[in-house]
């Protein structure tokens, strides 16, 4: 099996094939080391492949699924009665190693649900954690962690996450990677019982650049490479940016219509807004990483575009490369021999 062999979810998101098809037969010409197994409906798949170059399409296997997750289907419905679904397979292909990461974007819910069931936590961790990397003000990335896995989260699991997002965000040569904590304020005597413990476990392990608590500006700000919460703070927080992004977008719009004064300063200020908005845009930055499981699970935006789609399979090459899970279990290893 070569190291860079990855699973997709061919069906899963808004669009399926005609998206995840395109996606990966640019991402096949772009890595020659690259080799894809997608799951799915052969039937939808197979016209997308025909009159494709033999050495793109050798080096991609299709598996026939049966079955689809659809994404309002409930995750414990999922995972009881389609077992023979594409998002079901590709983590099957993980867990018996035959694939060395898997890419959906599908159902998030029966994503989380069927990974955690089939392929298990890694020694040590109590719960996953999806992190994603933003930009910030400096150009570099700030990971966000967790952003809806776990609505509820105690103190340990919240330092557990510190580790795993420390480790996540040392693969992109971030060394000593700086951890904040998202509360409601920078002082000590803010936040919850439950944030300030986790602040103390954090604080106390010598193995983490603990800066102190963040706010929710921070997260831009480039203050700190790390931001921890849990999910239902983190899920809010990332969904309250990308609904302001698309409000000043929209915004920008409607102004260079209002006159023709409007479109004159639309048209000088039109080179900067595309070079602000290369910077910032999500399609750069698609594929959540489900962290803390025995394998390399990336959730992709159920609205992917083929652009958008092909960082979140960059991402999944990322994570094999720099053996992302190995690494945060020999993390908490170590965290716990340390308390003990």
């Amino acid at each position: 099996m070569s190291d860079l062999t990855i699973a997709l979810d061919a069906m899963g998101g808004d669009f399926g094939p005609p998206i995840t098809i395109p996606a990966s037969l640019e991402m096949l010409a772009e890595n020659p080391q690259l080799r894809l197994i997608v799951c799915g409906d052969k039937y939808q798949i197979t016209p997308l492949l025909k009159n494709k170059p033999y050495n793109l399409t050798q080096r991609l296997e299709v598996i026939h699924c049966s079955q689809v997750v659809a994404m309002g289907d409930k995750p414990s419905a999922a995972l009881r009665t389609k077992a023979d679904s594409s998002m079901r397979k590709i983590l099957d292909l993980v867990k018996e190693g035959t694939a060395s990461a898997c890419v959906s974007a599908g159902n998030t819910g029966a994503l989380l649900t069927m990974a955690f069931y089939v392929l298990k936590m890694l020694p040590g961790i109590k719960r996953p954690a999806l992190v994603t990397a933003i930009p910030n003000a400096d150009g570099h990335k700030t990971f966000i962690l967790d952003l809806g896995a776990n609505v509820e989260c105690d103190e340990h699991i919240l330092h557990q996450f510190a580790l795993m997002g420390s480790v996540v965000s040392e693969k992109n040569k971030l060394d000593n990677p700086r951890i904040g904590l998202l509360n409601v304020g920078e002082e000590e005597i803010k936040g919850s019982d439950k944030v300030k413990k986790a602040a103390q476990l954090i604080r106390q392990d010598k193995s983490l650049n603990y800066i102190g608590y963040v706010e929710g500006n921070d997260i831009f700000s480039g203050k700190t490479d790390v931001v921890v919460c849990d999910g239902f703070v983190g899920n809010v927080a990332l969904k309250s940016c990308e609904g302001l992004a698309l409000a000043v977008v929209k915004s920008i719009k409607t102004l260079a219509r209002e006159n023709w004064r409007s479109r004159i300063f639309a048209a000088i200020a039109l080179p900067m807004f595309k070079k602000l908005y290369k910077q910032m845009n999500p399609d750069h930055y698609n594929g959540a990483s489900l962290l803390g499981l025995r394998g390399i699970v990336i959730k992709s935006h159920g609205n992917a575009s083929k652009d958008a789609f092909k960082y979140a399979i960059k991402e999944a090459m990322n994570e094999i490369r720099h053996q992302v899970p190995e690494k945060i279990g020999n993390r908490i290893e170590t965290a716990l021999t340390d308390r003990s």
